[in-house]
């Protein structure tokens, strides 16, 4: 009798080994599944999906075992608190890689970057075409009021316009984001920017307000893409400002002449009159023409201490500064003889 129930427990005992060991097996199994994924690819988990619908989601990339699987999670429940968003999946990535993304929700993170010297309507395209983002800008009449720039002091005026109150830069975003948060940080963290700024300026600058300060930055902006020149810049139209000089500066007859601008900036653009053509109008025009980056305001708020009243392109890169009307006439006529130069030089590139 004894030996019967030593042979009935050897039994039972090998049972149970040959039991855990199965266990094991499928334990080990879902540890070590990998994900057939050759390149980084887009797998979206919506609200209120069960983890086991994203496992069975999940096995179109690998042959899931769901029994295996169950006694996993039973020691592993923490898993079952996924998140909702588009995560990416790496290559070659583990099922437990996978779904650990899921539960710490370390969804894919998109980026757009919003170009200085750019204008708030090609900004606004620039979204529409964005990846992931849900675009919902309205038009520009009201683009001011959606973002609340009225609450913003340094934006504040009377055209309701956002141009140049918002920062150039990289915004990072997830998957549904609405187009209008991202011109919303951009305009926060203008606000941020200038005010830093602002209190440290040159006192004797002729701007009175942070508006000001941002229409003269988008000129500056505009006139040149060399770092080392826009202070440079600046302070010939501070200098002109101060002795009530136009400013005669074609960004800004550009912008006037709005989607109509061909190209070519002709006489007649020049006589025009409008609240932008600083050929007619003296000062500052009523609104930025583009967004300034940080070196443009900086400039704008510590331009240099020069004496020059003009300048103009050299052709060749850069600027040529002058401080009397004689030099800057003689600097011009070799702007055009440079030009024709580069103009034949084309030319025969085409040719050839």
């Amino acid at each position: 009798m004894k030996k019967i129930v030593s042979v009935f427990l050897l039994i039972s005992l090998l049972a149970a080994i040959g039991a855990g060991m199965l266990v094991w097996q499928k334990l080990n199994s879902i540890e070590e599944l990998r994900l057939s994924i050759d390149s980084p690819t887009e797998f979206e988990v919506l609200k209120g999906k069960s983890l086991y619908k994203v496992v069975d989601k999940l096995g179109q990339f690998a042959e899931i075992d769901t029994f295996s699987f169950k006694i996993w999670l039973r020691l592993n429940p923490e898993f079952e608190r996924i998140q909702s968003g588009v995560y990416e999946l790496p290559p070659n990535v583990s099922l437990i890689e996978a779904l650990d993304l899921m539960v710490k929700g370390k969804v894919k993170q998109l980026s757009i970057t919003l170009v200085e010297g750019q204008t708030i309507a090609q900004w606004v395209t620039a979204l529409s075409q964005a990846e992931g983002l849900s675009h919902n800008i309205p038009s520009k009449d009201v683009l001011y009021e959606t973002l609340g720039a009225a609450n913003f002091e340094f934006c504040v005026n009377i055209y309701a316009s956002v141009e140049g109150c918002l920062l150039p830069d990289t915004y990072f975003y997830t998957h549904g984001t609405n187009s209008t948060d991202i011109l919303g940080r951009a305009l926060s963290a203008m606000q941020v920017y200038l005010k830093g700024l602002w209190p440290s300026r040159l006192i004797d600058i002729p701007l009175s307000t942070q508006y000001e300060a941002l229409i003269l930055a988008s000129i500056i902006e505009k006139e040149t893409a060399i770092e080392s020149e826009r202070t440079e810049i600046a302070g010939v139209f501070v200098n002109r400002l101060n002795k009530n000089m136009r400013l005669q500066t074609d960004p800004t007859v550009i912008y006037g002449i709005g989607d109509s601008y061909d190209g070519n900036i002709t006489r007649k653009h020049l006589r025009t009159p409008t609240p932008y053509n600083t050929y007619v109008i003296r000062g500052l025009p009523i609104t930025p023409i583009a967004m300034p980056n940080k070196a443009s305001i900086e400039a704008a708020l510590f331009p240099a201490l020069t004496d020059s009243l003009y300048f103009v392109a050299t052709g060749n890169g850069g600027h040529q500064f002058s401080t009397n009307l004689s030099d800057h006439n003689k600097a011009v006529r070799a702007y055009l003889v440079q030009r024709k130069i580069n103009l034949t030089r084309e030319q025969e590139k085409t040719r050839q």
